[in-house]
This record gives structure tokens, sequence and C-alpha cells, in this order.
């Protein structure tokens, strides 16, 4: 079989296709970090924000936090997450799934980590998500419920 120019250029052109689709599938989970560990502390550190404690217990510690850039509504200027978002942590796997499950009964955004979770906007979550990794759950929708 004599290969040909426009042949080629098919096959040329299946190729570009065939690894700018890896490319991109590649690129996308690199924009997700590996999920981040450590104490509300670190984490806060994480994102670049001083977290303001509201609870201090053995089970659960959780801190309003929101970075100098928080007013905007984006990425924050270092690359911490702009925006007010709650940030707690677990004692256990099992308190953090309960607090969880509770909590997307009144709808969010949560960023879930291995016992931590970020709730806040989408966007604010979305920044978040790009430093601390982790996955995003969303809370039960009440607004076609709104007319009771």
């Amino acid at each position: 079989m004599k290969v040909t120019r426009p042949m080629l250029a098919v096959a040329g052109a299946a190729a570009v296709l065939t690894m700018a689709g890896c490319t991109s599938g590649t690129e996308q989970r690199a924009t997700v970090p590996v999920t981040a560990t450590g104490s509300l502390e670190h984490l806060a550190a994480e994102v670049k924000c001083t977290p303001n404690i509201q609870i201090d217990a053995d089970e659960i510690r959780q801190a309003v936090c929101k970075d100098a850039e928080g007013a905007k509504g984006t990425q924050g200027a270092k690359g911490g997450a702009a925006g007010k978002f709650i940030l707690a942590t677990f004692a256990t796997d099992r308190g953090q799934r309960e607090w969880i499950n509770g909590a997307k009964d009144y709808g969010g955004h949560y960023l879930v980590g291995r016992k931590w979770v970020a709730v806040g906007e989408t966007g604010t979550v979305t920044a978040l998500r790009r430093t601390l990794g982790g996955d995003i759950e969303e809370g039960t929708d009440h607004s076609a419920h709104s007319g009771h």
C-alpha cells in the first residue's frame, strides 16, 4: 500500500487529536493536588488565612476563615482561597461523615478531605481545592421548596 500525503495528513491529525485528548486529561488531573492533611492551623496556613476558632473540642475543631482578598470573591493574590468559609477538622472519619451528612440538609458546597471539611460558596470551594485537593460535595438544593 502506497502512503500518500492526504493519508499522512489524516494520520497526523488523528495523532494530534489523540495526544491533545491525553494531554488535556493529564492537565486537568494535575490541577487538583494530593489531598492535604494536618491540623486546622496547618490547613489554614496552606490557604493563607488566619482561622478564627469557633469550636475547640476533642471531636471537632471549627473556624471561620477569610483571607485578605476575601471580599473580592476570587482567588487570593498569593494563591490563597478568597472568600469567607468554614474550616473544620475531626478526630474520626465517622465523626466527619456524620457532620457532613447532617450539614448537607442545609445545602451548601463542601470540600472534603481526610478528617477535614471546608464549607463555602462554589468559587471559594473551587479555589480551596486548587491548594488543598479533596472532593467537592453538594448539599441538598431546597430551591424547589421555596413556596412552603
